[in-house]
């Protein structure tokens, strides 16, 4: 991340900053920037990964579209040599658009996610590939994010990880009814973008998370999103606001169905329903111009756990509630 302080750069870029300086916090996130974001990774996360089933990723095609994408394999394709990398051990898939993306030398970003615990790690860095069976990431940036909003599941798998799904991707460039289903009754998606600094390109990939139908599908495709109280790290919003690109993923968790959308996005004004949304902190706007659908993409199934709803996510609202509130203000 770039940006320049009175001793050592920040470790925000512009973007970041903007929406920091925004919230008041600039100051205090410089020197926690300073202290979690590393160029390594620790020995906790070393030992994380290795155990997850799954991986999120974040890519930028060669056209500038962000995808975001999920890879899985048994646990242990995900390995550590040494703190400046991880190792990821899938083949290509030419079904993910994110594919594209995932070339020697690229610019790429990392989620570890771990549903059953709701333990987290990103990471972002440069990939390495010498073979079609899998690359590296030397390690950018690597930092721990907090549990809120990740609703508990339980993962299994109901195939080996190399057999693929035997229904063949759909490209759209608009929303079909069953994506708009798909993401009506979702609870969880996650999010790619990036942003060229002075530095270097850097992607990012996140987790969203909030009651089911936190993201609202428009008459006219595009989706509106409520942003939650955070870390302030604000590197999604921090992207969006230098570089309108995002991807974003949703997962059938029932069916291992992927839903990819790649488009344009847009931080709306703080008077734009904020207010009406509980725990919103932004809004933005997003409107697809590719959509992927991947029918049983993925080996995995995950069930809710009991009491799996994060008590973070029981404090947010949803669109409905949201309009109540905005009749009750106007009186309308």
């Amino acid at each position: 991340m770039s940006g320049t302080s009175d001793v050592t750069p920040s470790p925000w870029h512009e973007g970041e900053l903007k929406l920091q300086r925004a919230a008041g916090v600039a100051g205090r996130m410089d020197g926690i920037g300073r202290q979690v974001l590393r160029d390594y990774l620790v020995e906790q996360h070393r030992g994380f990964y290795p155990r997850l089933p799954f991986i999120v990723l974040g890519a930028v095609d060669p056209q500038g579209d962000a995808w975001a994408s999920l890879r899985s394999g048994k646990p242990g394709f995900l390995h550590s040599p040494d703190i400046h990398t991880l190792n990821v051990s899938v083949p290509r898939d030419a079904d993910d658009p994110a594919e594209r993306g995932l070339e020697d030398g690229a610019a790429v970003a990392l989620l570890g996610i771990e549903l059953n615990t709701r333990r987290r790690n990103r990471l972002n860095g440069i990939l390495h590939r010498d073979s079609a069976d899998g690359f590296a990431v030397s390690v950018g940036q690597s930092y721990g994010n907090c549990p809120q909003y990740i609703q508990l599941r339980r993962f299994s798998f109901v195939r080996e990880p190399d057999v693929r799904g035997s229904a063949p991707p759909r490209e759209t460039d608009r929303l079909d009814l069953q994506a708009q289903r798909i993401i009506r009754r979702a609870d969880t998606f996650f999010v790619a973008s990036y942003a060229d600094t002075p530095h270097g390109r850097q992607v990012d990939v996140s987790h969203r998370g909030g009651n089911s139908g936190f993201v609202r599908v428009g008459a006219d495709g595009a989706l509106t999103i409520p942003d939650f109280s955070g870390n302030r790290f604000f590197n999604t919003l921090g992207n969006l606001a230098i570089n309108p690109k995002a991807g974003l993923l949703f997962v059938d968790f029932t069916n291992g169905d992927l839903l990819q959308l790649s488009g344009d996005a847009e931080l709306l004004p703080d008077s734009a329903g904020i207010a009406d949304f509980e725990g919103a902190e932004h809004l933005w706007r997003f409107k697809p111009r590719r959509v992927v659908h991947r029918p049983d993409a993925v080996p995995l199934r995950w069930d809710f756990m009991e009491g799996g709803w994060s008590p973070s996510t029981l404090m947010t609202g949803d669109w409905v509630e949201a309009a109540r509130r905005l009749a009750a203000r106007t009186g309308s």
